[in-house]
């Protein structure tokens, strides 16, 4: 609908020359006591939060301009939701009273709300990071990726090698899970394998005044001379990636951003390499079944007490360790929190009462904190005494001697300033007073004097007309409809009153007067609330100030802290009620677990003991155990638990097993289960032989292979040619590898080549049925006990026997007949499905008897081929 915006009202014409510079933002502007939309984001909202769509009218034309609102209380709830949804959303507020407004009211955008730059807590995943990235590439240079959480203040930048194609950018992507991702405009390709492969949203920006360097911006945010304290001088395209990021953070936040006070670097060549087909299989953060957190790794590890310490333990997760000095550092620290229970309970139970002190800290910078965060944060630090006293328990030279060190630089002048100024229990609102305690400020407690009624001014103005009139019972008294008045008794009506004395009243027993001094008193007292409120704000936001400007850097390096001791803590609770062991991590080639277990699948079983399993595994004579056994016997749980041993062991972490020595992995690589991607238009063998593809253009000597059915998803004599030359290709190559597979042909590889090895699921069989023995034993089999375990599921009787009919004619069918062949065969042994009286079906053995050359046997194979026919004929 085509507007004449000349012919709008000043107020409407306001709002869409606020939209014209936003197209791509749902516009809210306050409207008395409601953020209003019109137009087109009217509708959106009204779509999308379910709201009436109402409308106001239009000069230019006879329609109605589409209008929604949302009361200015609720305002943050309706934004979480819009937000949710993926939109971004742009705040146009009042910057000046509309008291005081000649016109229309002053209005501007005071921030535009994006899913990666939100910093209110109704909007974040306390125990996850909110990442914005910006990602910048060119075509012979390295990839830049910077990384910043806003509401927390992180601020991280890399560089992708040159030679790495977009998957390797896209997988580092995967990996950060951001809410939001930059690009430069003509990125398309990049958009859409981001979009194809995570939830974020794209947003491309161009750099802001492009006459200035990336380098210069950057130099210009943090206050230096030099880049070279942080690390970053050397970098090219990665400060473009972190000057893109401030810039679209100056666009949203309209305010103030100096939390953001660190630039660090980081190395994709650190950490364990984990795709994100690893991480979906391995179950770190929610189950393939249903998507739970409940059932995942971290359900079970995270024992933490703080939001911060929670996010820590995600970021652990996400970058396995590769330097073993640090992998030890971590285990030792573990370990002294274990060994002593009184440091790890009073430790905690300190922890349990601080708050997120980096969003906190994120929103006092940014200037959104109220009364009720700096209560947080002043309770917060009341904790600290308790945490440097139980960490006195800690040994004098270990582990947590350098945090309990950090932690002497508490801030305590901050807290001395929080408890003689802040209310203890203020409002939510900034504008309904409360905030600031009495006594820090003497014109706060005038105007609150005077707001009570001011008893000792009032004592004062009676005692003084007491004598200046002789009149010795006069008082002062008060009314909602006259205010302040004198009141003089009938009894001393012969005394002759000032003349500045104005009859207003006269009672049964007295006269009432006004005087200019009282009205004058009246009006200061009438006017005392709006001060107060005014001043209470002014000084809230001083005090605000105050600690972004001189506080935010000792604080949020006491985040990092608090959240490195609340990691080991939680930890070292996990290790002693879960039985787990410290690991031997080393860096030779080996992996050997004894009673190794699966630390989510034990802690979910209920009343069942589980049956824990031996892995050895190297690069050289024991490099690829090829396991076969039955569905549901446990090979995918042995797997994945010894993928999540050596995790756990990378992290830093005690581990699931009896004891356990491991070499460094570089990679671990998973190929578990059957999945589409009908987003992308792939099948499930496609989305199988993308992930093996994957695994075989990038597995080292040094990783660690997890498979599972690879070839089930096509036919039979394909599938297992892909799986034996993958099993060889791997084999080759020296990675560490699990291959479990129902191709009981592949245990044939043992015999070819010397580091393969063959292992089964031990299976007790009794008569039709089969007990799950879940342990792991040398050798190979050559049964899938399929028939087995549709019984168990419940499939009809009826079914599994006709199943055993067929099983019976294929297994009967010489291997090099064609499929057409065995399919007659099947389909010859189910003509007669009902026999008459005289009728009798021919067995097949009858068949394969007479098809017999036996001029061609020679004694010995015809006594084998009789006492192969017997069995048939048993069977």
């Amino acid at each position: 609908m085509a507007i004449d915006h000349s012919k709008l009202s000043p107020m409407l014409r306001q709002y869409f020359e606020f939209k014209a510079e936003r197209p791509d933002v749902v516009l809210l502007m306050r409207v008395g006591d409601f953020f209003e939309a019109y137009g087109e984001d009217a509708e959106t909202m009204s779509r999308e939060l379910e709201i009436t769509l109402t409308g106001r009218e239009d000069k230019s034309s006879t329609t109605r301009i589409p209008m929604a609102g949302v009361p200015h209380h609720a305002l943050e709830r309706y934004m979480v939701r819009l937000i949710g949804k993926g939109f971004k959303v742009a705040v146009c507020d009042q910057v000046e009273d509309p008291k005081l407004a000649k016109g229309l009211v002053k209005r501007r955008v005071t921030r535009v709300m994006t899913p990666g730059t939100v910093v209110e807590d109704s909007m974040l995943d306390a125990k996850s990071n909110n990442y914005l990235v910006a990602v910048v590439m060119g075509e012979k240079t390295p990839s830049g990726v910077g990384v910043v959480d806003v509401s927390t203040g992180e601020f991280l930048v890399t560089e992708v090698p040159c030679d790495s194609d977009v998957q390797k950018v896209v997988e580092e992507v995967m990996r950060l899970r951001p809410a939001e991702c930059l690009l430069r405009p003509g990125m398309d390709d990049l958009a859409d394998a981001i979009r194809a492969a995570s939830r974020a949203l794209v947003t491309f920006q161009e750099p802001s005044d492009p006459r200035k360097s990336s380098r210069q911006k950057l130099l210009d945010h943090f206050g230096t001379p030099s880049l070279r304290g942080y690390g970053v001088d050397a970098m090219t395209v990665g400060l473009d990636a972190a000057a893109l990021l401030l810039d679209y953070l100056k666009q949203t936040h309209q305010s103030s951003i100096s939390h953001i006070r660190t630039l660090a670097t980081y190395s994709t060549d650190n950490y364990m390499v984990l795709d994100a087909a690893a991480r979906r299989n391995l179950e770190l953060t929610h189950s393939l079944a249903d998507g739970v957190r409940s059932k995942s790794l971290v359900s079970i590890l995270d024992r933490t007490v703080t939001p911060m310490g929670a996010r820590l333990l995600r970021k652990w997760f996400d970058q396995p360790l590769l330097a073993l000095d640090k992998i030890h550092n971590r285990q030792n620290a573990v370990a002294e929190m274990a060994a002593d229970s009184l440091l790890r309970g009073d430790l905690r139970d300190a922890l349990k009462r601080i708050s997120d002190l980096e969003r906190l800290m994120a929103r006092i910078c940014s200037g959104m904190a109220n009364a009720r965060d700096l209560v947080a944060l002043k309770l917060s630090l009341q904790a600290f005494p308790e945490i440097e006293a139980a960490l006195e328990r800690a040994p004098e030279a270990g582990a947590l001697a350098p945090l309990r060190a950090a932690l002497a630089a508490s801030p305590m002048e901050l807290l001395e300033i929080l408890e003689s100024t802040v209310a203890e229990e203020p409002p939510l609102l900034l504008r309904e007073g409360g905030l600031i305690r009495g006594g820090c400020n003497a014109e706060l407690d005038a105007l609150r004097d005077l707001r009570s009624g001011g008893k000792g001014f009032i004592a004062k103005i009676e005692e003084e007309e007491r004598e200046r009139t002789g009149i010795k019972n006069l008082k002062i008294g008060f009314n909602n409809v006259f205010g302040y008045f004198i009141e003089i008794s009938k009894a001393n009506g012969h005394v002759a009153v000032p003349s500045e004395y104005h009859r207003k009243q006269t009672t049964a027993n007295a006269e009432r007067y006004i005087t200019p001094t009282l009205k004058e008193y009246e009006a200061q007292v009438l006017g005392a609330e709006e001060k107060i409120v005014d001043l209470e704000y002014r000084l809230f936001c001083e005090l605000r100030d105050e600690i972004a400007e001189r506080f935010s850097g000792t604080v949020l390096k006491l985040a990092t802290t608090i959240a490195r001791l609340d990691v080991f803590g939680g930890l070292a609770e996990v290790a002693l009620q879960h039985r787990f062991v410290c690991p031997d991590v080393h860096d030779g080639d080996t992996l050997e677990i004894h009673a190794g277990r699966h630390p989510v699948v034990e802690s979910l079983q209920s009343g069942n003991l589980f049956v824990p399993n031996d892995t050895y595994l190297d690069t050289d004579q024991t490099r690829l155990h090829i396991i076969t056994g039955p569905n549901s016997a446990g090979k995918s749980t042995y797997l994945r638990q010894v993928a999540l041993i050596v995790l756990l062991a990378q992290i830093g972490s005690f581990v699931p097993a009896e004891s356990a020595s491991v070499g460094l992995v570089d990679r671990i690589f998973t190929r578990v289960g059957a999945h589409d991607d009908l987003a992308s238009g792939q099948s499930t063998f496609m989305v199988e032989m993308n992930e093996t593809a994957n695994i075989l253009n990038n597995a080292t000597a040094r990783s660690l292979v997890i498979l599972d059915e690879v070839g089930r998803g096509t036919s039979t004599f394909d599938g297992m040619a892909i799986a034996w030359s993958v099993a060889e290709y791997l084999h080759a190559i020296g990675a560490k590898t699990l291959f479990a597979t129902h191709y009981h042909h592949l245990n044939e590889l043992e015999k070819l080549h010397p580091g393969v090895k063959n292992f089964r699921v031990a299976v007790k069989e009794q008569g039709d049925h089969i007990v799950w023995l879940r342990k792991i034993m040398p050798g190979g089999t050559d049964k899938s006990y399929g028939i087995q375990v549709a019984r168990l599921a419940g499939v009809p009787e009826t079914v599994l026997q006709r199943a055993s009919d067929v099983l019976k004619t294929l297994e009967a069918t010489n291997r090099g007949e064609s499929a057409r062949g065995v399919g007659q065969k099947i389909a010859d042994n189910t003509k007669k499905l009902q026999l008459t009286l005289f009728e009798a079906e021919r067995h097949p053995v009858m068949d394969e008897l007479a098809a017999i050359d036996t001029s061609t046997l020679s004694p010995i194979e015809a006594l084998t081929k009789i006492y192969e026919l017997q069995r048939k004929l048993q069977s």
